[in-house]
């Protein structure tokens, strides 16, 4: 079905959904690189006006792809609820948005009504004010070992990452990050080697040691979903499965991954979990990462803007039940994100559609190193997407993972961050970080305080279980 829209005299026609919707988007150099982007402001702007009349209903009779995703992210939508914004218009879901009596609406009635694609659709056509204002009130908790997502917190993956999985090393940033009240959204490793020894190996010993101080919170090691599983037969504790997740099922299957694959591995783990039910407060164990650039990364776009897969990746991430979910945001590099402006706005749509789409939405706040980007280009979106009510963000040594070789966010701007916005950890992390001295009435004093050197105290010093103990990170303080 086309569309059209005249500006300034020209008229602008665009043959279907797919072609409206990339030509609508703001300027991505992954959309221009797959040659389907706006090719002037005016172009962009008649494409914004033309997805502004078109109704919800269009995005239901038009697929822009039939692949498993579509049809998963389809049979996931309540049909009571798409039926209420069926008959808008994209323009006027997003004054329903940003209406003030919205979130009620959607806590009650509307969150499981949302295409993928619609979500993307209204992202387009507004402005990063918008994105943040609609999306601070959307909150979705989870609960694995703890509790994610509650009004007022802020969580933090606490990323170790070592480029050897050298374990000792890896629980050395464990140990420092601990000690800024960060890894209560999950303690995750990214492996430099993808093998079930190495992911058993470290799972165990990072089991052990939240074990042996009764640390509430999960770890995981990032490897390969099949990986993992094999981990898990062989014995090792999961408390959480990750996975990479891409908005078509060409890309996903490019990954070595597909929705039943997923599904079967979940419950693999929710089986595990009901064998150590002391271990668990809920019945979430799925994580999941995204970024805007996967599909075209690996030919596998299907013609489709990266917003739009971006949302698709999330609403194949939903029927998932994941406890955490975040966009890895300026990571894929300047093929697909050319700057920090480019960086921004995806952060900005990504954390958005996400919360619409009813996720638990954290953002690796991040860029690589052969980006038009800097730090405050990271501090920017970092408190912006506080504003907007983010999850968690990621926590670094340094604000630099020496395994990826890419910049996010450090320990201390989390800390930063909570501090600003009156924000805490998960409530179960929280009182154990009071409990051992890292927080003292909620709050990170310093080293002259003595709060710092008494939680590093506290935790570098307790003898952990098994084959490794931490005495031998004393230095770490």
């Amino acid at each position: 079905m086309p569309y059209s829209a005249t500006v300034h005299g020209e008229r602008f026609s665009f043959a279907d959904l797919t072609e409206l919707l990339a030509k609508a988007n703001e300027r991505k150099s992954g959309d221009e690189l797959a040659g389907i982007a706006a090719v002037s402001e005016r172009q962009r702007v008649a494409a914004k006006l033309a997805l502004a009349d078109v109704r919800i209903s269009d995005f239901h009779a038009q697929p822009l792809v039939d692949d498993e995703g579509t049809a998963a992210t389809r049979a996931a939508v309540a049909p009571a609820a798409s039926g209420t914004i069926a008959s808008l218009t994209v323009g006027q879901l997003r004054e329903l948005i940003l209406a003030p009596q919205f979130p009620g609406l959607w806590r009650t009635t509307l969150r499981d009504g949302f295409l993928p694609e619609v979500a993307a659709a209204v992202a387009k056509i507004m402005s990063d004010l918008d994105l943040v204002l609609a999306a601070r009130p959307l909150r979705t908790i989870t609960k694995c070992r703890n509790t994610m997502g509650d009004p007022g917190t802020l969580g933090a993956r606490l990323q170790p990452n070592h480029p050897t999985d050298d374990l000792a090393g890896i629980l050395a940033s464990v140990v420092d990050g601990l000690a800024y009240a960060c890894g209560d959204a999950v303690i995750g490793v990214n492996p430099a080697t993808d093998s079930a020894a190495r992911t058993a190996h470290l799972l165990t010993g990072m089991n052990e040691f939240t074990a042996a101080l009764e640390i509430p919170t999960q770890t995981c090691v990032l490897a390969h979903v099949t990986t993992q599983i094999a981990a898990l037969e062989a014995g090792a504790p999961v408390d959480l499965l990750f996975q990479s997740l891409a908005g078509t099922e060409a890309a996903n299957r490019s990954f070595g991954i597909n929705l039943s694959l997923l599904q079967e591995a979940r419950a693999a783990v929710m089986a595990s979990h009901r064998e150590r039910p002391q271990d668990f407060v809920g019945e979430q164990c799925v994580y999941i990462e995204t970024g805007q650039g996967s599909a075209l990364s690996s030919h596998c776009h299907h013609g489709i803007d990266q917003l739009t897969l971006e949302a698709r990746a999330q609403g194949a991430a939903k029927t998932l039940d994941p406890f955490l979910i975040n966009t890895v945001v300026g990571f894929i590099g300047p093929e697909y994100l050319a700057d920090s402006r480019q960086i921004t706005r995806a952060g900005l749509e990504d954390h958005f559609c996400g919360k619409l789409l009813g996720l638990p939405m954290g953002v690796d706040v991040c860029y690589t190193n052969h980006v038009d980007a800097d730090q405050n280009t990271n501090d920017d979106l970092l408190m912006l997407l506080t504003s907007a009510g983010c999850n968690y963000f990621m926590g670094l040594p340094g604000g630099v993972d020496v395994m990826l070789g890419y910049q996010s966010t450090s320990y201390h701007d989390v800390a930063s961050m909570r501090r600003l916005s009156r924000t805490a950890p998960a409530p179960e992390f929280a009182r154990w970080a009071e409990s051992v001295g890292i927080l003292i009435n909620g709050e990170i004093v310093g080293d002259d305080g003595g709060a710092k050197r008494a939680g590093r105290r506290a935790v570098s010093y307790t003898v952990i279980a098994g084959r490794h103990a931490v005495p031998a990170l004393g230095a770490v303080r």
